[in-house]
């Protein structure tokens, strides 16, 4: 095992020097380059203040600066914060304060509506300001204006494996975001495994999607660097326009792709597939939610050579359980595949309300132990012990807050959440189920199902709807098909139709934002 994260990129620049180690649209760089680049970002940081523990918030479009600008965070022994570019000014600030970050990494056009909202807080961070990041070229202008004024030393830092690697923000309940809180041994927990279970080979290309602030980027990030590949740096602009991005998979011969179900879905739709070649592609992997079973057998049939696996986990564990797909989606399978069987760095345990395990089959809440879980919530002690199970030996067990059931043969199928289960005439409905149901009628592209309060006290159910081209409906012709495709109480009560349904910036369907629709 790894001892830190970039120490997969030190083994590779000493192996590979000479190779391409990322792509982005504007250029790229190889890993002997990158290596020297994070270096220098690494020295300016530490000339910055920045100490071994300390955060350094990265609000920057996806790019080989922002790349190394991470690796050079972790190489000054800090912990990298990645802040989502188009969020808005005050998330931003919140999220800087909140985590205290000794500095910020961002372009000049955020700045000035930046400190307005930091200043609202407290205390502003130092600013490393970077011109238009991409191809690496606007790090390097930053650091030789840096180092015209004041020479930045070199700095020797030791990062040990059990040091705060990055911190991600993810919604919270209370509307503000909470800091997920991962190590390097985290990190490289799930890079270890994941290296050794699939194939991957040092010529691979492996696409990134996800933005830098999502946690499928880890896979992209790191697991090219262990193996010596290639990483493939995809705008988030680019990354939701269907057409370009089959064009991007096919004209860079990507052979690695990680994403959610959705993008996948999209891209079978409306990607124009079968004017690309994508022979190249050997494995996808997706993450991130629950795959329609029709969109993903049409995603299989546009790419018959590629080797599927889901991959679930949530943020506090990354990727937790595994399990390949078929070969062929059989046209009877209406049911989405399981979520696996747990990664071989982890322990799962499926418990009832009171923390007791059930019997196997038995629905109940996974629970994960290992190497790769989160270390809390940074500054959220009440909420990080509400989220562990500690058991009578001490172990901290993660409660996922995912409904599962478990097979004989150890694998996992999801349920729902725990937070989308609601009682209805005294049934109790995973959301879920039904928007499976309606996934069903051969003209939905997409669908979401929210619960509300209604004027009784009781729950109403509504459907969002997004039509797929060529197809039209209205709320009478599906509630009659609702009929015949779900029970009785589990029709919403109401239908909207949308053209697309919101999206989150980690492409995934935003369920607050539906709650502004009718």
């Amino acid at each position: 095992m790894a001892g830190h994260l970039t120490s997969y990129l030190a083994i590779s620049a000493a192996r590979h020097p000479s190779r391409v180690a990322v792509e982005d649209p504007a250029g790229s760089i190889t890993y002997a380059e990158l290596d020297a680049l994070s270096d220098r970002a690494r020295d300016r940081l530490c000339a910055l203040g920045v100490r071994p523990g300390d955060r350094v918030g990265i609000c920057l479009p996806k790019s080989i600066d922002t790349y190394a600008v991470i690796l050079g965070t972790m190489k000054a022994g800090a912990a990298y914060v990645p802040i989502d570019p188009k969020a808005p000014a005050s998330r931003s600030a919140f999220i800087a304060h909140d985590c205290s970050v000794r500095v910020l990494v961002t372009e000049p056009s955020r700045t000035a509506t930046w400190r307005e909202e930091a200043a609202k807080l407290g205390a502003l961070p130092a600013l490393l300001e970077l011109e238009a990041s991409a191809g690496g070229d606007a790090l390097r202008k930053a650091l030789d204006a840096a180092d015209a004024v004041a020479p930045a030393p070199p700095a020797a830092v030791q990062t040990r494996n059990e040091d705060l690697a990055y911190v991600l923000y993810t919604s919270g309940s209370t509307g503000r975001p909470k800091g997920v809180m991962l190590t390097h041994r985290c990190a490289t927990s799930f890079v270890d495994w994941c290296s050794a279970t699939f194939d991957f080979r040092d010529d691979d290309r492996f696409s990134s999607h996800a933005p830098f602030h999502f946690d499928l980027s880890i896979l992209d990030l790191y697991v090219p660097l262990k193996v010596g590949a290639t990483v493939v740096l995809i705008p988030a602009d680019q990354g939701r326009e269907p057409l370009g991005l089959a064009q991007l998979i096919a004209a860079r011969r990507l052979t690695v792709w990680y994403s959610t179900p959705t993008v996948l879905s999209v891209l079978a739709q409306f990607g124009k597939m079968t004017r690309h070649d994508f022979t190249s592609l050997r494995l996808v992997l997706f993450a991130g939610e629950v795959f329609p079973v029709k969109h993903l057998r049409a995603v299989k049939e546009l790419l018959p050579l590629a080797r599927f696996f889901n991959l679930y986990g949530p943020t506090e564990t990354n990727v937790c359980t595994w399990h390949p797909i078929p070969d062929v989606v059989g046209a009877d399978r209406t049911e989405p595949y399981p979520i696996g069987r747990a990664c071989s760095h982890f322990r799962a345990r499926v418990v009832d309300a009171g923390g007791r395990d059930v019997p196997r089959a038995a629905e109940g809440e996974l629970l994960m132990h290992g190497a790769g879980v989160m270390t809390g919530y940074w500054n959220l002690p009440q909420r990080t012990a509400e989220s562990f199970l500690v058991d009578e030996g001490g172990g901290r067990w993660y409660r996922t807050g995912d409904v599962v059931t478990e097979g004989e043969d150890g694998v996992f199928s999801f349920v729902g959440r725990r937070d989308r289960m609601v009682k209805r005439r005294g049934y109790r409905i995973e959301l879920g189920e039904i928007e499976a149901g309606l996934h069903g009628h051969p003209g939905v592209r997409e669908a979401a199902v929210a619960a509300t309060d209604d004027a009784d006290g009781g729950v109403r159910i509504l459907a969002y709807l997004a039509m797929a081209a060529g197809h039209s409906t209205s709320e009478l012709e599906m509630r009659r098909y609702c009929v015949d495709a779900l029970p009785a109480y589990m029709i919403p009560d109401g239908f909207t139709f949308l053209s697309a349904l919101p999206k989150t910036s980690t492409d995934k369907i935003d369920y607050q934002h539906l709650a502004h629709f009718p």
